[in-house]
This record gives C-alpha cells, sequence and structure tokens, in this order.
C-alpha cells in the first residue's frame, strides 16, 4: 500500500515555504487567464492557463488537507482553502464555459470604466 505520509510529512513542515510560493503562483496565474479571457486570447491559450492555475489550486487544497488530517483547524487553513477554492472555480468556469465570464469580465470593465469617468467628472466640478 502507498504510505503518503512522508509526503504529509513534507507538505506540514515546508508550509511557509509552500504557501509562499502557491498563494502568489495562484493569484498570478488565475489573473493570467481572466486577462486572456478577456483579451479575447485564442481558446487553447486560455485553457493553458487555466490547466496551470487549477494545478496550484489542486496542490493548495491537497495542502491544506494535509493540516486538516491532523486537525490543525485554524482561520489561515479557512483562508487558504478559500482561496484555492476560488481560483479552481474561476480557472474551470474559464475552460467549461469561457463565453459567459468573458461577458462578465466586459461587463466589469465597462463598469470600472463608468465609474472611473464619473468620479473625474465629480473631482472637476468641485
Amino acid at each position: 500500500m502507498l504510505d503518503l505520509n512522508p509526503l504529509f510529512d513534507f507538505s506540514r513542515t515546508h508550509c511557509v515555504a509552500l504557501c509562499s510560493f502557491l498563494v502568489p503562483f495562484n493569484l498570478l496565474t488565475t489573473l493570467t487567464t481572466l486577462v486572456f479571457l478577456g483579451l479575447q486570447q485564442p481558446p487553447r491559450q486560455v485553457q493553458r492557463s487555466a490547466g496551470l492555475a487549477i494545478a496550484g489550486s489542486a496542490i493548495m487544497v491537497l495542502h491544506v488537507l494535509t493540516w486538516f488530517i491532523i486537525h490543525v483547524v485554524m482561520i489561515q487553513t479557512f483562508v487558504l482553502l478559500s482561496l484555492a477554492v476560488c481560483c479552481l472555480s474561476l480557472n474551470t468556469w474559464a475552460i467549461a464555459h469561457p463565453a459567459s465570464l468573458r461577458h462578465l469580465i466586459q461587463r466589469l470593465a465597462i463598469a470600472a470604466q463608468q465609474l472611473v469617468s464619473t468620479a473625474k467628472a465629480n473631482r472637476a466640478n468641485v
């Protein structure tokens, strides 16, 4: 039978190093996927970026689960798990239904542009 205890011990021993790599990696790869989708890059490029981000998110979920196995339940574990699940969800959405996510990104960009132009107009009037 496969003994995963050494792998779990490695994960817990090097927690700070793993998290200091995985958190920015997940954020940057998910952002890259969303930017590629918003800029209407080829589907293959979006899928590659999303696949890489999904792999990083899955590793983070597994890392957090190693802490849950030994009953370490702290706010940090829930924050990391929430981040991983959000990144995993967005990237899965980008692969499964890119048109609806692209539409949402475009609507958010338009709303942000309107908000900035309104703020500039209000600042000019003051």
